[in-house]
């Protein structure tokens, strides 16, 4: 197989590590509606990534073209805060094992996913690429974004060392079908999708949010990370990362007014403002990105209605 960038043959051996989460499963998706008809998958079950021993018998039976490395473990600010160290020593050990295992069994290529709390809480705004290392990070989910900037780190180096084409990508605040909506462990848009829902179903006069609703963020529809997730590997050549993301962003006010609307909640929102409130804005430059050509074409309220209808699809018990 050809391993510089270009179109990627439909009959592609392509490995989608994480293929049952939220970004995951969109690029199963979207991958079998462009006519891809090798896809490869193990659920957590199936393939501990963490295990780097079973991870590189899994390459040497499979031996894929192209790796997407949709893996980790995630969360929203409680899940981060509360476990920094598992956080950090979760998705180190997925990553390295992802990766070392595509670079020592000869995969053409790889694109890695992180997420854009790897620049700085106070970067400029929006976040150029160049912000990465300028400064000092949101400490409510630092140990996740140092296991994702040593991503980075670790495809620059394999750049570097074996010339190999492989690329990473920043995706901004995601959301959509198969989110997790656990009250615990979820971001901020699925959480407040139940919570809405849940106060509409039992007549709560009062929903109360965190923090103070000023912070802005920016919310990309997971099935459009997974077309320029595509786009990327036919596209895209650069050591650096590359942001993805609408280079829009609205404020949590904003987003719960219209999550209650969407959901048909009534009563009234509060604010506790003992919550924190995170970064005070995330907002991606995505002038790279739209540069080449790509942008996205799913609107926040639609994609907030769609993800609601399947949130009504989904079992919490």
């Amino acid at each position: 197989m050809d391993v510089q960038p270009g179109p990627l043959a439909r009959d592609a051996k392509v490995y989608v590590a994480g293929h049952r989460g939220l970004v995951g499963s969109a690029l199963w998706r979207h991958l079998s509606a462009q006519g891809f008809t090798n896809l490869v998958g193990r659920t957590s079950a199936e393939l501990d990534l963490r295990d780097r021993d079973a991870t590189f018998v899994f390459y040497a039976t499979e031996r894929p073209d192209v790796v997407i490395d949709a893996a980790a473990r995630v969360g929203g600010i409680l899940a981060n805060s509360t476990y920094p160290a598992e956080f950090l020593s979760d998705n180190l050990r997925i990553q390295l094992n992802v990766i070392d295992g595509a670079r020592s069994y000869g995969v053409p290529r790889l694109l890695f996913l992180g997420s854009s709390c790897i620049y700085p809480k106070l970067a400029p705004q929006p976040i150029h690429e160049d912000a990465l290392l300028t400064g000092p990070l949101e400490p409510t989910n630092d140990a996740y974004a140092i296991a994702k900037i040593a991503g980075i780190m670790h495809i620059q180096a394999i750049r570097r060392e074996d010339g190999l084409p492989y690329v990473s990508a920043m995706p901004t605040n995601l959301y959509g079908p198969n989110d997790n909506f656990d009250l615990q462990t979820s971001h901020v848009l699925p959480a407040l999708i139940r919570r809405f829902h849940e106060a509409k179903v039992a007549g709560a006069e009062t929903v109360t949010c965190w923090g103070s609703g000023t912070p802005r963020r920016e919310f990309l529809h997971v099935d459009d990370l997974a077309a320029a997730c595509l786009f990327l590997l036919e596209h895209y050549d650069d050591a650096q990362t590359i942001n993805v993301g609408v280079g829009e962003d609205v404020t949590i006010r904003e987003l719960a007014e219209l999550v209650a609307e969407t959901v048909g909640y009534a009563g009234s929102i509060a604010w506790d403002t003992t919550k924190p409130d995170g970064t005070p804005r995330k907002l991606l430059d995505v002038s790279r990105l739209t540069g080449l050509g790509w942008k996205p074409s799913i609107a926040l309220a639609d994609g907030i209605r769609q993800t609601y209808a399947s949130f009504l699809e989904t079992d919490l018990s």
